[in-house]
């Protein structure tokens, strides 16, 4: 029998619709989100950027409203003035973020905090389909178990107290790559996930690796990769089969987990942010203009040589290849998308177009389909001179190669 706010997965060659939420960070991000993904089922803000963004204002978008908790992760030190104005609004925020209350939490402070935090929500967005239930990021120890405990069971008396009609999502974010790769490590952090969700009385989960950028293709990214899936793979096996899952964002990996039946949701940025920054770290430059290369399932920075680039791979490639007219088609667009904006729109517009190959398939063929889409991207790129990016991988086909060993 169904519970308030649990929905089923779906059954096997099942096909199911927008299995993608965006993650709205900015005006820029909103905007296009509505226009790319307007049957989201729904989208991802920040009680912090409500009065900058304004999405209350929209009536008709379902909305899943995270109170940035996490953010104590970095906080005060880390010196994000907006973040710490947010924050300090909440009596206890300087308690949640001590690492000496972590050690002997007291209940009642810690259910102070998450009323009020909680109660904001409530009160300034009566519309809100779902809600975060407020938890700090996993670190490499144990120091955070209880506080993320007392947090979760904080949640579910605010729950049962004021019958939020809404469904409660568990964040699970992790900080270092320490954390999941090994199965010792994991099995920790698997137990203490499993603890929160059945005490908060949350309908699903939210699972990203913040020091994850699955772009950039170096290093150990098949073992990463794996540890994910494996984390995934345990947290299923744990939890009810009627739970809520989302991945990400992350620009491939979170699409290998929908495909492979690990996550009900793909976590997306839009146009940009196809990585979870945790709230109050600082950045201290902005992000390059980039652009989709989309033949490849990659970005790359948009700058003079590569435009020389994709002059000297059209030879390469048969005119009557349909790669051939979208690497001509960038050419022609590439002095207009030189604009932030323009090459944001142009990312959005084809992260959208991948996204939809994939809706209508039923679920067991999802892992080869997209592991045929990745194969694709890496036959081609085999072809093709490297990339000159100086910030990301140069090769033209190394990051689906990444991705298609991961899809089966």
């Amino acid at each position: 029998m169904q519970t308030l706010g649990q929905v089923e997965r779906p059954a096997r060659n099942q096909i199911d619709m927008a299995y993608y939420i965006p993650f709205v960070n900015s005006k820029g991000d909103w905007s296009l989100a509505r226009e790319f993904y307007p049957d989201s089922a729904v989208y991802r803000v920040t009680m912090e950027s409500r009065q900058e963004i304004g999405w209350p204002s929209s009536t008709k978008s379902k909305l899943w409203v995270d109170t940035g908790v996490d953010g104590l992760h970095n906080w005060p030190s880390s010196g994000d003035e907006k973040f710490g104005i947010y924050i300090s609004r909440f009596a206890g925020a300087k308690k949640i973020a001590d690492a000496a209350f972590w050690m002997k939490p007291d209940r009642k402070a810690v259910a102070n905090f998450v009323n009020q935090i909680l109660d904001n929500v409530a009160e300034n967005i009566p519309s809100v389909e779902w809600l975060s239930v407020p938890q700090l990021p996993h670190v490499d120890g144990t120091e955070r178990n209880k506080i993320n405990r007392c947090l979760a069971e904080a949640t579910h008396q605010w729950r049962t107290k004021t019958e939020f009609p809404g469904k409660l999502i568990l964040p699970v974010i992790f900080t270092h790559q320490r954390q999941l790769n090994n199965k010792t490590e994991r099995k920790g952090k698997v137990s203490l996930v499993a603890s929160c969700f059945e005490s908060s009385g949350a309908d699903g989960l939210w699972v990203v690796d913040s020091s994850l950028g699955d772009q950039e293709g170096t290093g150990n990214f098949a073992h990463r990769f794996q540890g994910i899936v494996r984390l995934h793979e345990e947290l299923n096996r744990k939890l009810s089969t009627r739970a809520i899952s989302i991945a990400g964002p992350y620009w491939g990996l979170n699409l290998v987990l929908w495909a492979r039946g690990l996550a009900q949701y793909a976590g997306i940025g839009v146009g940009r942010g196809y990585r979870y920054y945790i709230p109050g770290s600082v950045r201290t430059r902005q992000a390059n203009v980039r652009v989709a290369l989309s033949p490849l399932r990659r970005q790359a920075l948009c700058s003079p040589e590569l435009k020389t680039w994709i002059k000297q791979i059209l030879p390469k490639i048969s005119k009557g290849d349909p790669t051939h007219a979208q690497f001509l088609g960038l050419l022609n667009e590439f002095d207009i998308l030189k604009d932030r904006n323009s090459s944001r729109r142009q990312v959005a517009q084809f992260y959208k177009g991948w996204l939809k190959k994939f809706e209508g398939i039923p679920t067991d063929g999802r892992p080869l389909a997209l592991y045929q889409d990745f194969s694709s991207a890496y036959v081609l790129g085999k072809t093709l001179d490297d990339i000159p990016d100086p910030e990301n991988l140069k090769s033209p086909s190394r990051l689906a190669e990444q991705f298609m060993m991961t899809c089966l």
